[in-house]
């Protein structure tokens, strides 16, 4: 078991699973707000964060070292690569999730041949290479970028910089090997069979996750409700956070 959990509040449980290349600090400018009404599970996904790396790295035993750490039954909330291994969770082991939010995630990252709903390639590459020459400075670059249009832009900037800088940085065989995650996992066959009411909040302006995979995500899965927030980008939790939170209590009403 190598995954790091911060709990914190009280309340029904719920994890949360950060993106690519981030750490569970992502979230902390909502967790005062969450914590009064759930058990959060802050997680650092494998080799991010405090979490020590694990081998082999791929994403079933990614979300295998996950459920180690989360409770029996629980709702999971897992942004972008997190959404993927918040899918692999319920599709392994269903008896264990009540309910899935997927934020800015989708069943098949890149594009292909028959699937026109990820992101180039090469596009995803060049911000790879970016990271590969100075991490910290590409990730905040980011992570601004998609606090633009927040009303209180400025202080969930401030926020994420100091939690940001609170924690390891990831080595880079992590970065690559999770970016080879993104990069090769298509579950788009799987999801036909993913039975558990899961909740899409997504961005119109999403150029990481094109909004037309949501639309697919909604109409392929078993019980699917899609909540588009108009202006968000690939964050829609720190650009849009007061409807983002919202929006997640209504989906998690007991």
């Amino acid at each position: 078991m190598s995954c790091h959990v911060e709990i914190v509040g009280q309340g029904q449980p719920l994890v949360l699973l950060h993106g690519w290349g981030m750490h569970s600090g992502v979230w902390q400018h909502m967790v005062k707000a969450l914590s009064e009404s759930y058990m959060l599970y802050l997680v650092d996904l494998p080799g991010t964060g405090n979490s020590r790396p694990i081998e082999p790295y791929h994403l079933h035993a990614i979300a295998d070292d996950v459920a180690q750490v989360i409770p029996g039954v629980t709702d999971i909330l897992g942004w972008s690569l997190g959404g993927l291994v918040a899918q692999r969770i319920a599709l392994n082991q269903p008896d264990r999730v009540r309910r899935l939010v997927l934020v800015g995630s989708t069943a098949c990252f890149i594009s292909k041949q028959g699937w026109q709903h990820g992101i180039d390639p090469e596009h995803f590459n060049q911000f790879a290479d970016k990271v590969k020459h100075d991490y910290k400075a590409a990730m905040l670059q980011f992570l601004t970028l998609q606090c633009m249009k927040a009303s209180d832009a400025r202080t969930t900037i401030r926020q994420l910089r100091a939690s940001f800088e609170s924690k390891p940085t990831p080595t880079q065989t992590t970065l690559n090997r999770s970016l080879n995650i993104l990069l090769d996992t298509d579950l788009r066959e799987d999801v036909l069979n993913l039975r558990k009411p899961v909740l899409l909040i997504h961005g119109d302006r999403d150029n990481l996750a094109p909004l037309s995979a949501a639309h697919w995500m909604s109409q392929h899965l078993p019980i699917a409700y899609l909540r588009v927030m108009s202006g968000a980008a690939h964050a829609p939790f720190l650009s849009h956070s007061e409807q983002f939170i919202e929006t997640l209590n209504q989906f998690l009403e007991p």
